[in-house]
């Protein structure tokens, strides 16, 4: 079969070549065509999960099951699913475990479906983990991302008063729509909030950790800028402040949170937020777009 592989002398680090067919090695697996994928930063710009010459990357894809699991635990052979895991994603073919799964709706698409497992089923567990929010600010940093743009949805829908900070007036077009009350370059100027989701790191981390209320919490999923981040852990104790900042990793299997929201964009509840589609023919110029900033929400590619 045709995969995009791990390649250093490629321009981007990734070329096309012919693999072998995947086969699975567990009673709940069940064996993907996979239709289209998306691009998420972290794999795009580090390579995670893609160490050696040939190794298969890609967290998201969407297909039509070819195989289903011998444990009868997941879908139907013939069943449109999404799902995702660290690697293997960007090929042909794809194994899956059944509980890291979900169908798409008729109404989705498989480039819109493909977009959402990793960013969906992210924000979804982070706002989760801040707790009840109706009614609170919460902030997001690196809105106008592929998560970013999805928990602004959701934070809004659970009720929050959404502030989404981003690099550049132009990449906040549509956050407003999407939910956001304020739409913000930088920090200053912003007013305390009870929880932050934080993408950048470096100073913006350490500075969104200043603006929080007494018990909130930073949640860090990434940090796209780079930097180390340093923060003055003293001078917010002294300031009377009972706060925290966490890391957060995905909670497998992701089947079910999935599943939720691929059934609110099946219902026109949320908006995948889908800013760039192209075949996977022309990987490299979908990986400089989202490196270069040059796309709003996900990068979603079919696969031939």
């Amino acid at each position: 079969m045709r995969a995009i592989v791990f390649d250093p002398d490629a321009r981007n680090n990734f070329a096309h070549a012919e693999v072998a067919d995947p086969v699975s090695s567990a009673p709940d697996e069940l064996l993907i065509e996979v239709k289209a994928i998306s691009l998420n930063f972290g794999e795009v710009k580090y390579g995670d999960n893609a160490e050696h010459p040939g190794d298969i990357p890609g967290w998201d894809s969407a297909g039509i099951v070819v195989t289903a699991a011998a444990d009868g635990s997941g879908p139907p052979v013939g069943t449109r699913v999404a799902g995702a895991a660290w690697s293997q994603g960007w090929a042909q073919r794809r194994v899956l475990a059944a509980d890291n799964v979900a169908v798409i709706p008729d109404s989705l698409d498989f480039e819109t479906a493909a977009a959402l497992p990793v960013v969906g089923v992210t924000a979804v567990q982070i706002i989760r983990r801040l707790g009840p929010v109706l009614g609170k600010r919460v902030l997001i940093t690196g809105a106008s991302g592929g998560v970013g743009r999805v928990a602004v949805q959701l934070a809004a829908r659970a009720g929050a008063h959404v502030v989404a900070v981003v690099g550049s007036p132009q990449r906040g077009a549509g956050l407003r729509e999407l939910g956001a009350e304020e739409v913000v370059v930088g920090l200053d100027g912003v007013a305390p909030v009870h929880g932050v989701l934080e993408h950048v790191g470096g100073t913006m981390l350490s500075d969104a950790y200043a603006l929080l209320e007494d018990g909130g919490t930073v949640i860090s999923v990434g940090a796209a800028s780079g930097e180390p981040s340093v923060i003055d852990f003293e001078a917010a104790r002294m300031a009377r402040k009972n706060n925290g900042i966490e890391s957060f990793m995905t909670t497998w299997p992701v089947g079910a949170d999935l599943q939720y929201v691929l059934d609110l964009a099946g219902r026109s509840e949320l908006d995948a937020q889908v800013g760039y589609r192209d075949s996977w023919d022309n990987l490299d110029a979908a990986i400089d777009a989202l490196l270069g900033r040059r796309v709003a929400g996900k990068a979603a590619l079919t696969v031939g």
